[in-house]
């Protein structure tokens, strides 16, 4: 009895140290990753996008490194310089017209040197909201400083929220820079970093599911990224960059619209027409500009017709919804650039999530064994 009862108390001293060893353990795990994650949840977004970029850039810097001798730094130097001419120059360009619209708009206003065109009738038929427009309208054409010291609180409360998303936006282009910066290093050591990755999820999903989880991971970022994210970006650069040319104003902000429509799949016609009737109806181009820009501005809205075939070897097979709101809950939560990092990290986890969901349905049922018997006779 007393060897018994000595037995059962040591498992018990040692199954209640083993708990407690567990628990502090967890305590110890958990405490370092949100303490890690305190640490680097600045740079989150920055690090999310520099990941993107690599996975979605590196077979270009493959191609690249083939080209000078397999060296690897080489061909990341050489990407970096490509991009800083050909896409981050003219996008600094866009963003400082932007900003500029929203100063001179905001300094217009308080100064009450803004041009107000006389309100239409039509508006007032509007349902609801139509005679509430039509009188602020009326108000601020016939006096116009009067109006801004009626409403001197909430244009205060709108000029603070315009200067802070132009704020978002220099720092959004920073961001956009050095995570491009980090890219490149990252695809200089892209072949160690993939097998890190592999080896991530292996451990996570186990040898059999994990390498195909990774190469479904990196499939879906090059996917969302070409097929969806580069057309959109593309094309609003490239209609930006000709409105700018065009002397069309806000050029800046007309482009952030046209990449949002693009990631919508809305055509960009729409916010096209509307400049190219400005360049007819303002008096400032002649008429050989005029055609000149209006055939540069059609073909730039139509680019992306010619861009799907190239950039996309296929169709996408994530639904147009969740890319739509992964961009906009992204720049809701981090700016221009969380736009990007939302759209395809919510694509990532709708993809891995399908996945999940199709690895756990039933096989085919075998065959009844009436029917394996019946086709054994005939045999």
């Amino acid at each position: 009895m007393n060897i018994s009862s000595l037995s059962n108390s040591d498992i018990k001293e040692k199954a209640s140290s083993s708990i407690t060893d567990i628990f502090i353990r967890l305590a110890l795990i958990v405490g370092l990753a949100a303490l890690c994650y305190q640490v680097l949840s600045p740079f989150l977004t920055m690090a999310v996008w520099s990941v993107i970029l690599a996975v979605t850039l590196y077979p270009l810097h493959q191609v690249i490194a083939r080209r000078v001798w397999s060296k690897q730094w080489l061909a990341s130097v050489i990407l970096v310089v490509v991009g800083l001419t050909v896409i981050i120059v003219p996008t600094a360009f866009l963003m400082n017209s932007f900003a500029d619209t929203v100063r001179g708009f905001i300094a217009s206003v308080q100064d009450g040197t803004l041009q107000i065109p006389p309100p239409n009738e039509n508006v007032q038929g509007w349902p609801v909201v139509g005679k509430k427009i039509f009188g602020y309208w009326a108000q601020a054409y016939n006096d116009l400083p009067g109006l801004v010291q009626t409403l001197q609180p909430k244009i205060g409360e709108f000029a603070r929220s315009a200067l802070a998303i132009v704020a978002g936006i220099g720092t959004s282009a920073l961001m956009f820079l050095a995570s491009f910066l980090i890219a490149s290093i990252v695809m200089a050591y892209g072949e160690s970093a993939d097998n890190a990755t592999t080896a991530v999820y292996t451990r996570i999903a186990g040898p059999k599911r994990g390498p195909h989880l990774a190469n479904l991971s990196k499939a879906t970022i090059r996917t969302v990224a070409l097929g969806v994210i580069g057309i959109a970006a593309i094309q609003a650069l490239l209609v930006g960059v000709a409105l700018l040319a065009a002397g069309v104003p806000a050029a800046g902000l007309l482009a952030i619209v046209v990449l949002i429509l693009g990631i919508a799949q809305i055509p960009a016609i729409i916010v096209v027409l509307p400049a190219i009737i400005y360049i007819w109806s303002s008096g400032t181009h002649e008429t050989t500009s005029a055609v000149l820009y209006t055939v540069i501005l059609l073909l730039t809205a139509l680019s992306d017709n010619v861009l799907k075939p190239l950039m996309l070897g296929r169709g996408v097979d994530v639904p147009m919804p969740i890319i739509l709101f992964g961009a906009l809950g992204g720049m809701a939560g981090g700016g221009i650039l969380g736009m990007f990092v939302g759209a395809t990290a919510l694509a990532l986890g709708y993809g891995i999530f399908n996945e999940w969901v199709a690895s756990g349905q039933p096989e085919e049922p075998a065959a009844e064994p009436e029917v394996v018997a019946s086709s054994a006779k005939a045999s």
